[in-house]
């Protein structure tokens, strides 16, 4: 895969490898539905309050401070957020990524779907059947349990691709959202330099 979503994982790796976040548990499970589709989820508990997690997660701002440099919402479309690596990309350019929230339950509940992939990304057309969600679960004061559960990976081919790609992708996503509330909001600028660094 030669994506740029590939890519912005790529890096992310590279980062939190020399990251105290990188040693946090996440338990991964994957399940067969009766209908043949099957379910991904991924586990971890982060040292944040559920609100703060739930910001994270719900609002444009918060998926800037750990999920990616590019994060806004689409005009005239509430419930739609575009996404990317690139913090300088046009609205609607090839490399981002369209995403439509279906429900924020407050705080404890993020539902939320691809609608549009970045240009080359495989399976895309697979992809955008897939549903994810996040549940969150208090733990204490100040940790939250996060449970990602992604929905509809198709049997065959494709969906093994996918549930490979977001197996790994999805763990990555996790810890640096618990990044983000263990040292604070990432500096895509500087995450940028040390990956050219290396």
């Amino acid at each position: 895969m030669t994506s740029r979503v590939m890519r912005g994982v790529n890096a992310a790796l590279l980062l939190l490898a020399a990251s105290p976040a990188a040693a946090q548990q996440i338990d991964v499970n994957l399940a067969s539905e009766t209908d043949g589709t099957r379910t991904l989820v991924h586990e971890i508990t982060v040292p944040a309050s559920l609100e703060e997690v739930w910001t994270a997660l719900a609002t444009v701002d918060g998926w800037r401070t750990w999920a990616v440099p590019l994060a806004r919402e689409v005009p005239g479309s509430p419930d739609h957020f575009e996404t990317g690596y690139d913090a300088g990309a046009e609205p609607g350019a090839a490399s981002t990524i369209e995403q439509q929230w279906l429900e924020r339950t407050k705080p404890y509940r993020v539902v939320f779907r691809t609608t549009r992939t970045p240009e080359g990304f495989p399976h895309a057309d697979a992809y955008v059947r897939v549903t994810s969600s996040f549940l969150l679960t208090s733990v204490g004061a100040a940790a939250t349990r996060v449970r990602l559960t992604g929905n509809g990976y198709p049997a065959g081919p494709a969906g093994d691709a996918l549930i490979a790609f977001f197996r790994e992708g999805n763990r990555v996503s996790l810890r640096q959202l618990h990044r983000r509330f263990a040292e604070g909001p990432i500096d895509w600028t500087a995450s940028r330099s040390q990956t050219d660094e290396k």
